[in-house]
């Protein structure tokens, strides 16, 4: 198992490109199964839950190359309906063989799924939208098991008590293409991770209307195609790297980024106080030593996304003043908390709100990731930290940034890997 020692106190800068989006990937990975043929995927980034999910993939019979962020999956006409516990307790995002094996031949045994330990995480929305399809449903020894003679469409409410679902939206969106009639799916999540998978089921020959709406209008449609699709840039990887410069009072070029995907994001960190400069694919920060504190809601996009809260915690600790965020999403989402009292933070949880009073410096320590963005968060508080850090259980990271340690050294950080 690898850790990280950080030196921190180095100011970073440099430029740097993002990689595509995980959170797109995955399920399009997966989508690919609704075909029979060769699809090429690009932009894709190396990590370790694309490779948990080629064995998913393999697994159900497809063929799958890897190099150089590009993937080649092969669908051949016959394909197993399975998806055992040994794959999905590893990744939550496993649970997407469910919409695309549903749309395909209208069956699915697939185990309950794993992935970051973050509270509770039902995939209620997920199966009643199956079950509005016309699909049966049974939960037996921690299995959904689905079955469906003929998917017809209708119309399905998918918002749930927390708000939109991005996992039920494309599960039920995946199952809906091939149905027979029209399907409208509202309270649709409008991340822009779902409209890619949409995009990309319609390079397909799928019919979806009302993408980037919480409204999408599927018709169904026969057959689809296997394609060549470039994924889109991973707007929660590009919001960590412009905290790494914010953090150390650095300066960043980042390319190859879509900024209209991250305007809550870039929004908080001009309130903050750090100076921005955007254009069509590029965003360029630089710290300043004017910052102050500032209110976060975390909510479903387009307002501040969960998966950036973590980074944010670590940048506001070392802001003069008393910042509140406010984690809407998930519960005990604050786990890297706990780790950055270790380092000197000042913070106080209160049900679903961290009360955090900015301290003048952090000190490095020994600290241990819980999560994927909790394990971000203690790498950026790290490069902030005055002395030496030790990040344990960073196969976290690994889950969803690619080399981010190569990419941090890029900026000068002092980041090693290294064995326990």
């Amino acid at each position: 198992m690898d850790k990280f020692i950080i030196k921190g106190g180095v100011k970073l800068s440099g430029e740097l490109n993002t990689s595509g989006s995980k959170n797109s990937v995955l399920p399009i990975m997966v989508a690919t199964l609704l075909t029979i043929g060769k699809s090429v995927i690009k932009n894709v980034p190396d990590v370790d839950d694309v490779k948990h999910m080629i064995k998913v993939l393999e697994y159900i019979g497809a063929k799958v190359e890897f190099k150089k962020n590009t993937l080649l999956i092969d669908v051949p006409s016959k394909v197993g309906y399975v998806a055992p516990y040994d794959f999905v307790r590893k990744m939550r995002a496993s649970y997407y063989v469910m919409g695309s094996l549903i749309g395909r031949m209208g069956k699915v045994d697939a185990s309950l799924p794993g992935g970051c330990a973050i509270g509770e995480r039902p995939i209620d929305l997920h199966l009643k939208g199956f079950k509005e399809l016309g699909c049966d449903i049974k939960l037996e020894r921690g299995y959904v098991k689905a079955r469906c003679k003929k998917l017809k469409g209708k119309e399905i409410f998918l918002e749930g008590s927390k708000g939109t679902s991005v996992g039920a939206t494309i599960n039920v969106m995946m199952a809906a293409v091939k149905a027979e009639g029209k399907t409208v799916i509202k309270g649709a999540a409008i991340e822009p991770e779902v409209s890619d998978v949409a995009r990309f089921l319609n390079s397909m020959g799928a019919k979806i209307t009302g993408i980037d709406s919480p409204v999408l209008t599927i018709e169904g449609v026969e057959k689809l195609f296997p394609v060549e699709y470039s994924v889109i840039p991973d707007r929660i990887e590009a919001g960590t790297l412009l905290v790494s410069a914010a953090i150390t009072g650095g300066e960043l070029v980042l390319k190859k980024c879509n900024p209209k995907h991250m305007d809550a994001v870039l929004n908080k960190l001009k309130e903050i106080g750090f100076k921005l400069s955007i254009s069509e694919d590029e965003i360029y920060i630089k710290g300043s030593k004017n910052l102050k504190p500032v209110n976060i809601d975390v909510l479903p996009y387009p307002f501040f996304p969960t998966d950036m809260q973590a980074q944010f915690v670590s940048l506001l600790s070392l802001v003069d003043g008393i910042s509140i965020v406010s984690e809407n999403i998930f519960e005990k989402r604050f786990m890297h908390v706990p780790e950055l009292l270790r380092m000197g933070a000042d913070i106080t949880i209160d049900t679903n709100k961290a009360i955090i009073k900015g301290v003048k410096k952090l000190l490095g320590a020994p600290v241990m990731a819980s999560d994927l963005r909790a394990s971000a968060a203690l790498v950026l508080a790290a490069l902030a930290a005055e002395g030496e850090s030790e990040i344990k259980r960073i196969y976290h990271i690994d889950r969803g940034y690619e080399s981010i340690e190569k990419k941090l050294r890029k900026l000068g950080a002092k980041i090693k890997r290294v064995e326990e």
